[in-house]
């Protein structure tokens, strides 16, 4: 893989170029529902300086009761303008460092259209860590021009997955920890049972970085990763998750790893996992 062509860019990149006003810095970092302190806050504490927030909850389709679903071209247009980007922008997402949602905007950009976006190597933890200045408070963009068009190819509704559980023509590959997936753990969300989609594999997101500095790991491992699952990188994947945000940790890695053409199950568990959803299966993949 060439070196334009990963999506993931250093803390030394970034710092070299955080005066250019053609790059436009993200915090993408979110937290599972009733954690706190809330990740707007995290970010008015401390944010890589020039960043703006990107609310995941936000810029999202506030008619569907599902958590944080897709909006439409005309809303994500709106929203990412009003962070002060426009098109011609090169925007690098960020989160803690904890790896969950600066790859959910990373595919959102994607997505809509947009490939000039990139996931910074190890978030806040790794920039913190290396002595790298942090400011407080919330920036205030002059808002952008920004155009967007959804691709559907990106994502996969419920009645996709479920057409596909008879026909298994794409992997289905959950990022949960393993006793969620197992069935064996509770869920965060109260409303959802407790298992995985039948036939889906499971490579729980966290063990695709180093805890200690927030770095992806190198390609030969995220490889190992994916192979001990089960998973077959030359057939078609789609990334599934608790909510669709930690899903696409896993396709930043596949990314990496010379994957192309997956995608994403958006409602993930919290759609499939209610009381009246489809069939549930349990144990080990």
């Amino acid at each position: 893989m060439t070196t334009t062509d990963d999506p993931l860019v250093s803390t030394d990149w970034l710092a070299a170029r955080i005066d250019d006003p053609k790059v436009k810095v993200i915090d993408a970092s979110f937290k599972l529902p009733g954690v706190l302190p809330l990740p707007v806050d995290d970010y008015l504490a401390a944010h890589i300086p020039g960043a703006v927030f990107f609310d995941v909850d936000a810029i999202s389709d506030h008619k569907n009761p599902r958590p944080h679903m897709f909006p439409d071209a005309a809303q994500f247009a709106r929203d990412i303008a009003g962070l002060g980007i426009s098109t011609g922008d090169t925007v690098v997402a960020y989160d803690s460092g904890g790896w969950v949602a600066a790859p959910r905007a990373w595919w959102m950009f994607l997505s809509f259209g947009y490939p000039n976006v990139r996931v910074l190597d190890g978030g806040l933890k790794k920039w913190t860590q290396e002595g790298r200045p942090s400011h407080s408070g919330r920036v205030t963009a002059k808002p952008g021009k920004f155009t967007a068009k959804l691709d559907p190819s990106y994502i996969r509704s419920q009645a996709q997955v479920l057409a596909n559980i008879g026909t298994r023509a794409e992997q289905l590959v959950d990022a949960r920890p393993r006793g969620r997936f197992e069935g064996t753990a509770p869920e965060p969300r109260p409303d959802s049972r407790s298992g995985h989609i039948p036939g889906s594999r499971n490579v729980p997101y966290a063990e695709l970085f180093d805890a200690r500095t927030g770095a992806m790991k190198p390609l030969d491992e995220l490889r190992k990763a994916f192979a001990g699952a089960g998973v077959d990188m030359t057939k078609p994947i789609v990334t599934t998750c608790g909510s669709g945000v930690s899903a696409l940790v896993l396709t930043l890695a596949l990314y990496r790893l010379g994957v192309r053409g997956s995608a994403l199950y958006d409602g993930s568990w919290s759609e499939w996992g209610l009381p009246d959803g489809p069939p549930i299966a349990t144990g080990p993949a």
